[in-house]
């Protein structure tokens, strides 16, 4: 049990003194180049914006030149000199290198895909590499997130994607990152501070259990067996095991290789109208576009055309991936409640 104790509290106090040097670090770096909001890419890592401080095995390796130097000093070694003094002009150019290794990069921000509420959001930075020597052991890190390694030939563009907890709606922007190396000895730490201008959507959580659709005016739900109708073209949506052969578009599955299901619109086929109104009140802003969300879910699934009421914004009856985005876009940026 002791022992046990005694692991928990090593364990916490090496956590502590690891983010105890984060912030010290973070600290530098803000007073130096204090926080300005997103900037325009692309971001240029200019001479200064790079800082640069010594690791633990840095200063390690300088308090031991200093007592090899007071020993040769003390004994008069002409050998002890010479090894003291090449040491010494090893780290210089090692402290050389590591700065170099971050000096000009260009970042800019790449596409990021919307994503649900609880899942994990992709954001993409772009880095490239504008001079002629290779950028080595390269990192990038979001607060306390695990940092992403990369390598960047010269003249040449790196593509590295951080994932990030999505816990709400809404537009997700992920901040200020850090970008560091300590090539090529580790004896330097050399960082920037980045901001880049990118968000990614948000959408709510489809509520967990599926709930009834609200009533409409015809007493067919999804109309016929696939809830569509044959007089005019609709859209697309993926294949899904079942679809009709003859609904396949195959021309668009020989140019993307993608197997998508025609959609057609007509009288066979029931419209679908989702309010905000038909949800009840009691279960809560989020939890009413929650269900929403599932709604709007199911009838893609099923290939049924359908709309949205939100308070001051109506989005008109569609069908396929394109128009699924846009209603659930509207329910991402729905304003938030007041005294959230």
């Amino acid at each position: 049990m002791s022992t046990d104790a005694t692991l928990i509290r090593t364990g916490t106090t090496a956590k502590k003194k690891r983010f105890a040097r984060f912030s010290v670090r973070d600290r530098v770096g803000d007073w130096i180049f204090p926080p300005k909001g997103p900037e325009n890419a692309p971001v240029s890592l200019s001479q200064r914006r790079v800082y640069i401080l010594p690791t633990n095995a840095g200063l390690l390796f300088g308090l031991t030149l200093m007592l090899m130097l007071i020993g040769s000093i003390n004994y008069n070694l002409s050998l002890g000199y010479g090894l003291t003094f090449l040491l010494t002009g090893t780290g210089i150019v090692c402290m050389l290198h590591t700065w170099r290794n971050l000096a000009h990069l260009q970042l800019a921000p790449g596409k990021s895909e919307p994503v649900f509420a609880g899942d994990r959001a992709r954001f993409t930075v772009l880095a490239r590499n504008p001079g002629r020597v290779s950028r080595c052991s390269v990192a990038i890190q979001f607060g306390d997130k695990k940092a992403r390694y990369f390598d960047v030939d010269p003249r040449w563009e790196a593509t590295v994607r951080i994932r990030i907890p999505a816990p709400q709606r809404g537009l997700l922007r992920p901040g200020r990152f850090r970008i560091f190396t300590t090539y090529p000895l580790g004896l330097f730490y050399a960082w920037a501070n980045v901001e880049l201008d990118m968000s990614c959507l948000v959408y709510p959580a489809p509520e967990a259990e599926s709930a009834s659709l609200p009533e409409q005016p015809s007493t067919s739900v999804f109309g016929n067996a696939a809830g569509e109708g044959d007089d005019d073209f609709a859209g697309l949506r993926q294949y899904h095991l079942g679809d009709s052969p003859r609904h396949i578009a195959w021309k668009a599955v020989a140019r993307t290789d993608v197997f998508t299901t025609k959609l057609f619109s007509g009288s066979a086929g029931t419209d679908l109208w989702f309010d905000l109104a038909d949800t009840p009140e009691s279960l809560g802003i989020e939890q009413r576009l929650s269900r929403l969300s599932r709604w709007i879910v199911d009838a893609a699934q099923h290939g049924q055309r359908y709309g949205l009421n939100l308070p001051e914004l109506r989005v008109k009856l569609g069908a396929g991936d394109a128009h699924q985005a846009q209603c659930l876009e509207a329910l991402a940026l729905f304003p938030k409640p007041a005294n959230r």
